[in-house]
């Protein structure tokens, strides 16, 4: 690879778009040579869409052409709708590009389970075998060589970052978990504004959605049963019942997980006990934040970095732990880890670009 890597986005007239293009512009080792979008957009500049990017990020928007962007470009993001990649990163990837996906189409392993929460047929599934899940903080490793990276949904890296260590502890059952998860309505997508994200109806409200049936929860039991010491156990496998909720802010994920402790927990161990199990596992990790006892997440303190907080409490009564984490859903939950794992595909320091704190208040 050259010194400055150069970087295409295909979609980039959404909210994730606009925040890749944000991040690449004072990025110090890779650069935004091209960006596509569809119809009228073409041909406008990406500050027009976005003037907060205007003499930042002056980019003409293209028509998607991959053979152009393989020319171009070392690695390519998608920011495109569930079903969009399977055909596209297929292509760019037998042209010799690397690619990041911020959408769906390969975080499942399981074509079949693909098909039943998405409502669409899976038509890559070789490519599927060469997409590794980007979660860094569990996958460091089968991110540095991929060629496909499956960028983490946003509820999913919120709860997998919460849960995981204490599944691979094996000290929660996996069978018990409950994860209550709201986000700002950023997260539906810029194209996706309708009357019930509509300011008059939002502001004031809070509602859950898509209940008992919403697409991350596969992916969510799928990263929770990684982290198992034995996957193969059924016991192992994560069992979750995921309820979302939609926040009338912009943007900023909240989730609060609950689980019952495994009869090797569930006497004996404090809070400090369990805040350990975490603590030991992302110590080293420069955006996990691991809170001290008794404090527990804000979405101020995230909202505008790359950082995921992690607060724990043990509920004396009921005995079940209760596992809190804050992130920004387009930074960590999207565009941020999308940086962070193109910095670990071209062994970059891993925080390059990504170093900001949050904007307070």
């Amino acid at each position: 690879m050259s010194e400055l890597v150069k970087v295409g986005l295909i979609g980039a007239s959404g909210y994730t778009g606009s925040e890749l293009a944000r991040l690449l512009a004072h990025h110090p080792c890779a650069k935004l040579v091209a960006a596509t979008a569809s119809g009228e957009r073409v041909g406008q500049k990406l500050s027009d869409l976005f003037p907060s990017l205007r003499g930042i990020c002056d980019l003409e928007l293209e028509e998607i052409d991959l053979d152009k962007l393989a020319a171009q470009c070392e690695i390519v993001i998608l920011a495109l709708g569930h079903g969009k990649a399977l055909e596209i990163a297929p292509q760019l990837i037998e042209k010799g590009v690397r690619v990041i996906d911020l959408g769906a189409d390969f975080r499942l392993r399981d074509p079949q389970i693909y098909e039943q929460w998405y409502k669409l047929p899976h038509t890559a599934p070789e490519t599927l075998q060469e997409a590794v899940y980007g979660l860094p903080e569990w996958n460091r490793a089968q991110i540095k060589t991929a060629k496909l990276i499956a960028n983490p949904g946003c509820y999913p890296t919120s709860a997998i970052l919460a849960l995981a260590p204490l599944i691979a502890a094996d000290a929660i059952k996996a069978h018990s978990i409950i994860v209550d998860s709201a986000s700002g309505v950023s997260g539906a997508g810029r194209a996706s504004f309708g009357v019930g994200t509509h300011f008059p109806e939002l502001f004031g409200d809070f509602k859950v959605y898509n209940v008992a049936s919403h697409r991350h929860t596969p992916e969510i039991e799928q990263g929770l049963s990684d982290a198992a010491t034995n996957s193969n156990d059924p016991d192992k496998r994560a069992l979750v019942t995921f309820t979302a909720h939609l926040l009338p802010i912009a943007r900023g994920i909240l989730s609060t997980c609950y689980a019952a402790p495994t009869e090797q927990c569930a006497s004996g161990m404090n809070v400090h006990d369990w805040r350990e199990i975490l603590l030991r596992r992302y110590e080293d990790e420069p955006f996990v934040r691991v809170l001290p006892a008794g404090q527990f997440p804000q979405l101020k303190h995230v909202v505008g970095s790359n950082f995921c907080d992690i607060g724990i409490e043990v509920d004396p009564r009921t005995g079940r732990i209760i596992v809190i984490s804050a992130e920004d859903n387009l930074l960590k939950g999207a565009s941020g880890q999308a940086i962070q794992n193109l910095n670990l595909m071209c062994g970059f320091d891993e925080t390059a670009g990504l170093q900001g704190a949050a904007i307070f208040p």
